[in-house]
């Protein structure tokens, strides 16, 4: 087991990858002597960060920071002058490298630079805690260095500290008998409630769902990584595809994980990877949802962190579905390449993350959210929209270059009003990640923490994603549609051609020509929106209360007159009914009494005429 020291350890992370940081927050969050009080995305944002903390030394006191992208010697470059000037303007302050880099001879270089401890990512926990503890006593801890001979060695690098990490890591590993004080076994487990026992199976049944999921789609991406001669960007977005399936997998273990499994992983101080049981032939379906309040809000004690790392995970597992759309309703995305779409939507959803991050350091209070929300969306739009086509890129067209970037950021005012500011309950999924707050959704309040509220909250969020999506892609289709280049880079091979774009264009046209006139004055007449979330079989809707008065006051022209016809029609329906009804069994009387027996009468006469007198 670990065990911390009496100083507590203030960290400062930094890392690119957002998903990666909200996960090793959750994990640290197990230990109450150890606090993130920081995070950063950038080099430069973690000098901004110590810049404003070194009026209170006790703030930070380790830097936890990825050594550059192992795909980038610059970057590798640009982290190894980070260390240098933290050294130089921090003399007192830990540096431990938790990287993916493991080339030794920038270990070494960071090392020379001042850097106190290394270790790689997907070091277990209970040694990265260990690590820190050293670091943060002011001694060194290399996982492994490259001594004079060449060889690699594992462990720390001071050899003169005794029953230090390298003792501790050496008793767990060794397979000599136990140590003459073994250290005092923990409680026994409670007796738990027929209730956490389903609740229990509920949850793993979720991970043993999405588990299957990642797998399926880590085997794909290790299949295509095997294939020779494979270009050096198409197998970077492979190797980073490739991790960050392997985090979503980790944080459904952390996440998802049964009591009885996270206190398997105290007992073995293996804290990242959970022994999954074999698979087992119950269906989600067959699992009875924890209908207890108490046992429900149990869980409500998770911080933000938690929460959305809980969250996004579970979106990131369900963006292994199809992205097909399986509905009758066009949206923007569905012009993109299927691995197009699933990039454009993990770039959303990382964006987000990050910006959520940024909105939770600057301590707004929960009243002001409403006033940021359309700037949080805008945001997020726009970094989206950088990133997917990339910063810098440039398109010809015709005689002049295009910064594809700029040229489509002319079109931000008409995003934001038919689209960003129209996704619906959106301040209640920012309030729910940031404040952990109640969700009322379809007239139902969900408590935070419980396993209904984050059902609730992924359908909000997916739709989101789907939404701030199709903004990313419409500037692109109102400017740029039919551009030889975009279309080999972005779009779908059913939709390349230059009739079918416009095709394509004349849908989603007439699309928000019927939502604007007819489909959103019936969903606000009838309280009701539609939401697109990600399926199995693809991307489908479903419809959900909400009271929407306020727009039902302000609707005018065309868009009223729809809501004053279905009112209408509803106010004459019942006795238009009864009249046709009454009608109906009118003419029925007259067909089957008068006229009906009137014919009878004229046969009876003309067979008796003609001689049947017996019938």
């Amino acid at each position: 087991m670990v065990t911390m020291s009496d100083r507590p350890i203030k960290l400062l992370l930094v890392d690119q990858d957002p998903i990666f940081r909200l996960g090793l927050r959750v994990a640290l969050e197990e230990f109450p002597n150890l606090q993130v009080v920081w995070s950063a995305e950038t080099y430069t944002a973690a000098l901004q960060i110590l810049a404003e903390a070194q009026q209170d030394p006790t703030s930070v006191n380790l830097v936890i920071l990825e050594l550059g992208s192992a795909h980038s010697t610059s970057s590798q470059q640009l982290g190894l002058q980070l260390c240098q000037q933290l050294k130089t303007q921090y003399p007192n302050l830990g540096i431990l490298l938790l990287s993916s880099v493991q080339e030794q001879g920038l270990l070494l270089a960071a090392k020379a630079a001042g850097v106190h401890g290394y270790c790689p990512k997907g070091t277990p926990i209970s040694e990265l805690v260990t690590a820190m503890e050293e670091v943060v006593a002011g001694r060194s801890y290399w996982f492994g260095e490259v001594g004079e001979t060449g060889g690699q060695r594992r462990g720390g690098a001071e050899e003169r500290r005794s029953g230090g990490a390298e003792e501790r890591r050496r008793e767990r590993m060794s397979p000599a008998p136990l140590p003459p004080c073994p250290p005092a076994p923990l409680p026994p487990n409670p007796p738990v409630s027929k209730s956490s026992q389903l609740r229990n199976s509920s949850q793993n049944n979720l991970r043993l769902s999405g588990i299957s999921y990642i797998n399926a789609s880590l085997a794909q991406v290790k299949a295509k990584l095997q294939v020779p001669g494979l270009p050096v960007l198409e197998r970077a977005i492979l190797a980073g595809k490739q991790r960050e399936l392997l985090t979503a997998r980790w944080l459904l273990n952390r996440l998802l994980a049964s009591p009885n499994q996270k206190r398997q992983e105290v007992e073995t101080g293996n804290f990242t990877s959970l022994h999954l049981p074999p698979p087992t032939n119950s269906s989600l379906s067959s699992v009875i949802p924890n209908s207890d309040p108490k046992t429900q809000n149990s869980s409500s004690l998770l911080s933000s962190g938690a929460l959305q790392a809980g969250l996004f995970a579970s979106c990131i597992n369900k963006l292994q579905f199809n992205l097909k759309n399986v509905t009758d309703i066009p949206l923007e995305i569905d012009i993109l390449r299927i691995d197009k779409k699933r990039e454009l939507l993990y770039i959303i959803l990382k964006k987000l993350a990050i910006i959520l991050e940024e909105v939770e350091n600057s301590q707004i209070k929960i009243e002001q959210l409403y006033t940021f929300k359309k700037s949080i969306l805008f945001d997020v739009w726009i970094a989206a929209t950088t990133e997917f086509f990339g910063k810098f890129s440039r398109l010809k067209v015709g005689d002049s270059q295009l910064e594809i970037v700029t040229f489509l950021r002319q079109e931000a005012e008409v995003v934001q009003t038919e689209i960003l500011n129209r996704i619906p309950l959106t301040n209640e999924l920012l309030s729910y990640l940031l404040f952990q707050t109640d969700l009322r959704v379809d007239n139902t309040l969900y408590l935070v923490g419980s396993v209904e509220a984050k059902e609730q909250g992924l359908m909000l969020l997916e739709n989101l994603l789907i939404q701030v999506a199709n903004g990313v892609v419409q500037p692109l289709l109102n400017r740029l549609a039919d551009v030889e280049e975009i279309k080999q880079s972005f779009y779908n091979r059913q939709m390349i051609s230059t009739r079918e774009i416009e095709r394509f264009r004349n849908n989603l046209s007439w699309k928000y020509r019927i939502k604007n006139y007819i489909t959103e004055p019936m969903a606000i007449f009838e309280s009701r929106y539609e939401l697109f979330v990600f399926a199995p079989r693809g991307i489908a809707t479903v419809s959900i209360y909400a009271p929407r008065g306020e727009e039902l006051a302000q609707l005018s022209g065309i868009p009223l007159m729809v809501t004053l016809m279905l009112e209408f029609r509803d106010a004459i329906a019942p006795p238009l009914q009864s009249l046709l009804s009454f009608l109906g069994n009118g003419f029925i009387f007259i067909l089957t009494q008068v006229i009906g027996r009137g014919l009878g009468l004229i046969a009876r006469g003309i067979l008796q005429g003609i001689g049947w007198n017996k019938i």
